[in-house]
């Protein structure tokens, strides 16, 4: 299983619920939902992979499941992995991607620009 297609399927009803449009792209071995063209939460393998601001990063940290990203042996900072025990329960679900939500507007862009 390459990610947790349920876990895809909530990630996508909470969004769609919140009227939020967004795109689910294949990245990174796992699922990308990108708000405003910015990487905004996402699904890899069976963990959700949340953008949020960094400077709420260190008190992420301390949520139940939730731990560093670090796909390239450094953490990146403002990335999270939250394991399935921190995302069981809807609301804590919805709260995690509540943080990336309101992340998202002052979040850079990796986007190219056409010249």
């Amino acid at each position: 299983m390459p990610y947790d297609e349920y876990l895809e399927e909530r990630i996508s009803r909470i969004l769609e619920n919140k009227k939020v449009p967004f795109e689910a792209k294949k990245m990174m071995g796992g699922l990308c939902y990108m708000v405003d063209d910015k990487m905004c939460v996402g699904v890899i393998k069976d963990s959700l992979m949340a953008r949020i601001d960094p400077q709420q990063y260190e008190k992420a940290l301390n949520q139940p499941g939730a731990r560093q990203m670090d796909f390239t042996g450094r953490p990146m900072k403002g990335y999270i992995l939250v394991e399935p025990e921190g995302i069981d329960q809807e609301e804590d679900l919805e709260r995690w991607i509540d943080q990336c939500l309101e992340f998202n507007p002052k979040a850079r862009s990796s986007k190219k620009k056409k010249a």
